[in-house]
């Protein structure tokens, strides 16, 4: 139980939580490593939105790191726009968003920091690498 309610802390970091020098997320062996060098433990009992924030806190001497959104601008072809806008809501949420004359999807999405490659790589396998991407 208490190997599980480590995982969970430990994903939930990788999932929101940025490396504020290079903006990209850490490897959740990293965060794994900080939580061994820092010594935290994990209590079965508590939740884990509180444990992930005492953890935070406490790898936060071992590594750079810090909870943060990113803004992605994207463009998709009409062709596989609607597949897109019906996976968006599973990383984050459309800010803005316009259909062009030429039937594409363009929007901002607010997306956790530590999720950036996998939205990257979800609209890439959704559009066969026909969709533009640009970090705000």
């Amino acid at each position: 139980m208490q190997e599980e309610k480590r995982l969970k802390v430990v994903t939930t970091i990788a999932r929101e939580a940025i490396n504020p020098q290079t903006k990209l997320p850490h490897p959740v062996r990293r965060i794994e490593i900080a939580m061994d060098e820092a010594k935290v433990r994990i209590d079965p009992f508590k939740s884990v939105d509180e444990q992930v924030n005492t953890t935070l806190k406490a790898i936060r001497v071992k590594i750079p790191i810090r909870f943060e959104k990113v803004k992605v601008a994207i463009r998709v072809p009409g062709d596989f726009s609607g597949k897109v806008y019906g996976a968006i809501p599973e990383f984050g949420k459309p800010m803005q968003e316009e259909w062009q004359q030429d039937g594409s999807w363009v929007a901002v999405v607010e997306i956790p920091g530590g999720m950036q490659d996998n939205f990257y790589q979800k609209l890439n396998e959704l559009t066969h690498g026909q969709v533009e991407t640009k970090l705000l």
